[in-house]
């Protein structure tokens, strides 16, 4: 798993407020939607460039833009401007290699999420940011690249008499977050596959691959682990002091995704002890491979001992040895040799060192 660089000494002696983006840029084109709805129905519009947040009429009474790709300084001023955004959120937002904290202002919540995806069969493990701003009547997200994330989502506001519509922006903000956090379970679930299958080649036959998988099956669970730490805390605040954001029917569903955090972070220390675990056994199995080598080559060697002894006496310089004249003297030491080798395997083997 690479570590792209963040480059945090761009900001270095800059005023705070600096509108640097920082991080990998993984969309070229930012793009623009809104969706607008209330009970009465929903509208959904494809923005060509910021400055249309601003002048596109609201068609209902809720509004969640969301922007794909990090928007460059002059959007963001723009969306700033709109929405009142501080310069301080504005900045958070193009900083891409955020934790994930919240923010709490005066008329808007600030949100730091993060998203993870596993490559499938590897240990490729890649993070976006989605930054949210929960206003009273609106919600803005902004995502480093296109998912699906969301479009749970998208697809419920889109069904006919659906209750999120009617739920307004606290019930919009509670879906996107959960939505977030649901997408942990898959890439949890990939992991625990993972381990699966590094118990079955290490139970197998053992490789420096395997010990390889391993260390990066440890690295991953370590990394999320930590990255996901400060989003028990994020949840935490959200469910005890953002009663000016969240109606009182919505601490409920805020408290269960809060649970859904704490299991996350319980996998993740399982698996942790699971890395620990495979690792010991790995040792274990090349310890005791080795054990077996050995013994093996120990019978071998014990066994050829007797003919080492045997022809060492034989090859003594003494005129009187006994079978040193004999036709069938060579005959009868070789038979000497086999009969004290085949005795010491049928000890060896009724004592199953072999």
């Amino acid at each position: 798993m690479s570590k792209p660089k963040k480059l945090r000494s761009r900001k270095a002696g800059l005023p705070p407020g600096s509108l640097i983006h920082i991080g990998e840029i993984k969309t070229s084109e930012p793009s623009f939607s809104i969706i607008d709805f209330d009970e009465r129905g929903l509208q959904e519009t494809q923005l060509p460039n910021a400055a249309a947040l601003g002048s596109q009429p609201r068609a209902f009474t809720t509004r969640w833009a969301n922007i794909y790709g990090a928007p460059n300084p002059a959007d963001l001023a723009t969306i700033g401007n709109i929405f009142s955004l501080h310069p301080l959120v504005q900045e958070d937002i193009l900083n891409n290699v955020q934790r994930q904290k919240i923010d709490a202002y005066e008329d808007y919540l600030y949100l730091v999420l993060h998203r993870y995806e596993l490559k499938e069969g590897q240990f490729d493990l890649s993070q976006d940011q989605i930054s949210l701003v929960i206003g009273r009547d609106y919600v803005l997200s902004f995502q480093e690249r296109q998912s699906k994330t969301f479009e749970p989502v998208r697809q419920r506001l889109r069904a006919e008499h659906a209750g999120l519509r009617k739920g307004g922006v606290d019930m919009l903000a509670y879906s996107l977050i959960d939505s977030v956090v649901d997408s942990y379970f898959g890439v949890i679930e990939q992991l625990y596959d993972h381990a699966e299958t590094l118990e079955n080649n290490i139970l197998g036959h053992a490789t420096p691959a395997t010990l390889e998988g391993i260390h990066q099956f440890k690295r991953c669970v370590s990394y999320l682990r930590r990255n996901l730490h400060p989003l028990r805390e994020l949840l935490g605040t959200l469910h005890r002091d953002a009663g000016n954001f969240f109606r009182t029917e919505m601490q409920l569903y805020l408290r269960d995704v809060y649970d859904h955090t704490v299991h996350i972070l319980e996998s993740l220390e399982d698996l942790r002890d699971l890395a620990t675990g495979l690792l010991d056994v790995y040792m274990t199995t090349i310890s005791h491979r080795v054990n077996l080598e050995v013994r093996t080559l120990t019978v071998v060697t014990t066994i050829f001992m007797p003919a080492t002894l045997i022809a060492g006496i034989f090859g003594m310089n003494f005129h009187e040895i006994p079978w040193l004249n004999s036709p069938s003297g060579f005959v009868y030491a070789l038979g000497l040799m086999g009969l004290i080798a085949s005795i010491m395997l049928i000890l060896f083997w009724r004592r199953k060192f072999v």
